[in-house]
C-alpha cells in the first residue's frame, strides 16, 4: 500500500449523530397555507362534502353521554372547608374561586364573581404534512363535554398538563410525541395565548404548529384537511371547535409583514402605541377571594348562580366519553346565561380592508388588556340598559341589513369547560356614519395582516378576535365592499 492510499492515522472515535429529513420547500410558509388555503373541496383523503357523514359516523362508533349532577355529587370534587373553593382531590386540573374586581369605566365599576383557576398551561397543537405538495393538517373529532353537539373538529393534540402527565391515570395523548420530546416535528409557529378572560383567571394555552417529520400513522378518529377545508367547514354552525379557530389565527398570512403595511390606516408603531397607551390607562384591580366570600351569588343544590339570573352558573356533570383518554368522569361546568355575539365591522380605507379593532378589559387576563373584536357582548345581559350604557356598537350589528353581513356562524366556546356557551361571530360591512374612519376612544381601525403579526406574541389578540381571525386566514371569508 503507498502512502497516497494508506489510511489516515487513526483519530479519537467520534459519534455520529443520525440527522432526521426535514421537508425542504421553496416557498415560505405563509406561502405555503395561502395554497392549502385554496384547496377548498378535496384533499389528500376527503372531499369536503363527505367530512359530515365522517363526523356522524365518529360520533356512531363511541358511547357518548353528558348527564347534569348536583355539584355536591361530583365525583372528585368537593367544597374546601376553609374557602369554599370547588377543587378536584388531587389538587391538579382546575379550580373555581372567586374574583373582586374594580375597573375604571362602564356602567358597572365593582363586581365579584366565580372564576376558573387554572395555572398550568396546555398545548393546543396541529400536526401539518404535505400531501402532493400541498400542506395537510391533522384534525380529530373530539367529544367534549360542554358543546351542544358533542363531537366537533379539534387540533391534534388539545390536552391540560395534568391531561398528558396522566394525572386521571388514564390512556396517553395521541400523537403527543409530536408536539414534545425528542421525537417532536419541525416547529412553525408556538406561541402562548390567552384564554376566555371573563371565565378564566391568567389561562394560557401553547397553539403550535409542527410539521411532522416522516410517516404518521392514522387514527381512525382523525383526519388529514387542507386549510381551505378547514375554511369551508368554518362556515358550518358548531362544527371547528374554540381550540382549532386558534390555533389557525396564529399562521402568518400571506400578504404585507409586519412593518410594510403603507396601506393601513396606521402604521405599526401608531398600532403599538394606541394599544400601549389603552394598557396604560386603565386602573384595574383584581382580587382574588374564596369562593364562599363572593357576593351577589347563591349556592344550590344544582348550581352556584345570581338571582336575577344574568351572566353565568356553574353547574356539575358527570360524562361518559368511550374516546377519551379516561372514559368517564364528573366536573363542574360555567353556563352563561345567553347566547353571545362577536363581531368585527370593517370597511375598506384606501382600497384596503380594515377592522375596527377594540381594547377590550378582562377580569381574567394576565395584562389587563387585550384586542378584541368590535363587539363582544351576550345580549341578555344588557337588554336592560339603554344609550351609553349599552356596549358601543352592539345596536350596529344587530340591526345590520343582511347584505351588510359577510360572515355569520354559531360556533361554540371552550367545551371542555363551558356548557353550551355559543356566540355568534360575524364580519359586517359599515360605513362612515356607523363606524367613522377618526375611531372613537378604546377602538382602532387595523388591517388584518396587521392584526396577524399580532398572533405571533402572546397576550396581545383576544380568543374572540383569533375565532374571527381564523376565518380570514382560512379563507371562509373575504371582505369585500358591497356592490
Amino acid at each position: 500500500m503507498t502512502p497516497a492510499t494508506a489510511p489516515a492515522p487513526a483519530a479519537a472515535t467520534a459519534t455520529v449523530t443520525p440527522t432526521r429529513l426535514r421537508p425542504r420547500t421553496d416557498r415560505s410558509l405563509p406561502e405555503r397555507l395561502a395554497l392549502s388555503a385554496a384547496r377548498k373541496d378535496s384533499g389528500h383523503a376527503m372531499r369536503t362534502a363527505d367530512f359530515p357523514a365522517w363526523l356522524e359516523a365518529r360520533a356512531r362508533a363511541h358511547r357518548f353521554a353528558v348527564r347534569r349532577a348536583p355539584l355536591d355529587g361530583l365525583d372528585g370534587w368537593s367544597f374546601a372547608p376553609e374557602t369554599g373553593d370547588l377543587v378536584h382531590r388531587t389538587g391538579r386540573f382546575f379550580s373555581v374561586t372567586g374574583l373582586s374586581v374594580t375597573v375604571d369605566e362602564g356602567p358597572y365599576r365593582q363586581w365579584q364573581q366565580p372564576i376558573i383557576q387554572q395555572p398550568e398551561s396546555g398545548i393546543l397543537g396541529m400536526l401539518a404534512k404535505e400531501f402532493d405538495g400541498v400542506l395537510h393538517f391533522l384534525m380529530q373529532a373530539k367529544m367534549e363535554p360542554g358543546n351542544r353537539n358533542l363531537l366537533q373538529l379539534s387540533p391534534t393534540v388539545q390536552a391540560t398538563r395534568s391531561n398528558y402527565s396522566k394525572v386521571h391515570q388514564g390512556a396517553g395523548v395521541t400523537y403527543l410525541e409530536h408536539f414534545s420530546g425528542p421525537a417532536r416535528g419541525r416547529v412553525l409557529t408556538d406561541v402562548l395565548q390567552s384564554e376566555h378572560g371573563s371565565w378564566f383567571y391568567r389561562k394560557a394555552n401553547r397553539n403550535m404548529l409542527v410539521e411532522a417529520v416522516g410517516d404518521v400513522d392514522e387514527h381512525e378518529d382523525f383526519c388529514w384537511l387542507t386549510l381551505g377545508q378547514i375554511g369551508e367547514l368554518l362556515k358550518l354552525d358548531n362544527t371547528v371547535n374554540m381550540d382549532a379557530r386558534t390555533v389557525i389565527a396564529c399562521f402568518p398570512l400571506d400578504g404585507p409583514a409586519s412593518g410594510t403595511t403603507r396601506d393601513a390606516l396606521h402604521t405599526d408603531a401608531e398600532l403599538q402605541s394606541w394599544f400601549t397607551m389603552e394598557r396604560a390607562r386603565h386602573d384595574v384591580e383584581i382580587e382574588r377571594i374564596p369562593l364562599s366570600r363572593v357576593s351577589g351569588w347563591e349556592r344550590g343544590e344544582s348550581a352556584i348562580a345570581r338571582p336575577d339570573g344574568r351572566y353565568f352558573r356553574v353547574v356539575g356533570v358527570d360524562v361518559e366519553a368511550a374516546s377519551r383518554e379516561v372514559k368517564g368522569w364528573s366536573q363542574p361546568l360555567f353556563e352563561p346565561t345567553g347566547t353571545g355575539v362577536a363581531a368585527f365591522l370593517y370597511r375598506s380605507l384606501g382600497g384596503v380592508p380594515h377592522l375596527l379593532a377594540s381594547a377590550r378589559v378582562e377580569a381574567g387576563f394576565l395584562e389587563k388588556t387585550e384586542i378584541g373584536p368590535t363587539v363582544q357582548a351576550t345580549e341578555n345581559n344588557w337588554a336592560h340598559l339603554r344609550g351609553a350604557d349599552r356596549p358601543r356598537f352592539l345596536d350596529t350589528v344587530l340591526g345590520a341589513a343582511p347584505g351588510r353581513i359577510r360572515y355569520e356562524a354559531l360556533h361554540s366556546e371552550e367545551g371542555g369547560r363551558f356548557l353550551n356557551a355559543e356566540s355568534r361571530y360575524l364580519f359586517v360591512e359599515a360605513d362612515e356614519s356607523e363606524a367613522p374612519t377618526e375611531a372613537p376612544p378604546g377602538f382602532c381601525w387595523v388591517t388584518p395582516e396587521q392584526l396577524n403579526a399580532l398572533t405571533a406574541h402572546g397576550h396581545y389578540v383576544n380568543v374572540q378576535a383569533r375565532s374571527l381571525l381564523s376565518c380570514l386566514t382560512s379563507g371562509a371569508v373575504r371582505l369585500t365592499s358591497a356592490a
